[in-house]
């Protein structure tokens, strides 16, 4: 089990972790990250990115974290390939195992991030970031100008919404119920821009368009009549969640109501001692990349604090 030993492991290879091992590498803590199912994490899935700060003319979701991955090999980062499959919080070192092999350590930093849920369907998947998105912060502004439709009727959804009115022509909020959920304020936001109409008690029927131009228009269907109609848009943004990937941390680590972890005020502490949590897997409000990597610096540098404390 010896060599099997590391001072850190960070799990996840999102903004977040990646940070974390670029500044915990600097601190001569010889971090392992070990990538999850989707290495790059949500980025990946991300064609332009317009928002990271360092780039003025935008870069691919890709590239950004292949540097972000390089950055972080340079300063000696070990990078394992694997999906987690259970932990050990309850004895040190932490017992963290993924596929055949088990590993412990001394700190562990926990960045696995969370999942935009979506509708499922196979015209969705196909026009998925070529039409279809599910954050209007990150794409918002390829829109200009142009239709889109947002799917929710939650908080999410209503801020989104109320967003998108800054770039596009028109907005429709596309909502299964007749009522909203989302708070009142934001209810009356929405009910007073002008820019956005809300489709009641409807659903998507399909994503339309070709592989050349993308997303064309949106046939929604309206669940009490049947009837179905077009949009006319060209965008579409999934706003009906998040789910924190947390299923393997579930009876050990504090949860929100929404399954996040839960950290101590100006800290990426967890409830417990010695495990640090950063960026989505940690964050239901802000969930950007930047805001992603700041926590994950914060983490690197919690744990490093920590660990000089334990001698």
């Amino acid at each position: 089990m010896e060599e099997n030993h590391r001072k850190v492991i960070i799990l996840g290879t999102g903004p977040a972790g990646y940070t974390a091992a670029i500044y915990a590498a600097r601190a001569n803590l010889k971090p392992m990250i070990i990538t999850g199912p989707q290495k790059g994490g949500q980025l990946t899935t991300t064609t332009e990115v317009e928002n990271f700060p360092g780039f003025s003319k935008g870069i691919d979701g890709n590239v950004l974290m292949n540097e972000m991955e390089q950055q972080a090999l340079r300063f000696e980062t070990e990078i394992v390939f694997g999906e987690i499959t259970a932990v050990d919080l309850t004895r040190r070192p932490f017992k963290v195992t993924a596929g055949s092999q088990i590993y412990t350590c001394d700190a562990l930093i926990i960045a696995t991030g969370a999942s935009a849920r979506y509708l499922g369907l196979e015209s969705e998947t196909r026009f998925k970031n070529r039409g279809v998105s599910a954050c209007a912060t990150c794409d918002g502004f390829f829109y200009k100008g142009q239709k889109v439709a947002v799917l929710g009727g939650g908080d999410t959804a209503l801020e989104e919404a109320s967003y998108l009115t800054n770039f596009c022509e028109k907005v429709y909020l596309v909502h299964r119920r007749d009522e909203l959920r989302g708070s009142k304020a934001m209810q009356e936001r929405v009910f007073k821009n002008e820019k956005i109409d809300i489709v009641w008690d409807s659903v998507v029927e399909e994503v339309i368009g070709d592989d050349a131009k993308g997303m064309t228009d949106l046939a929604v269907k309206n669940v009490k009549t049947g009837e179905i109609k077009r949009l006319g848009t060209t965008g579409m943004f999934v706003a009906i969640g998040h789910t924190p990937n947390t299923k393997v941390f579930k009876g050990m680590l504090e949860m929100d109501p929404n399954n996040y972890l839960v950290t101590r005020s100006g800290s990426t502490k967890t409830s417990v001692e010695g495990v640090f949590a950063c960026g989505d897997v940690a964050d239901s409000k802000y969930r950007q990349a930047v805001t992603a990597a700041g926590t994950g610096c914060m983490a690197a540098i919690d744990a490093e604090r920590w660990l000089a404390e334990q001698v």
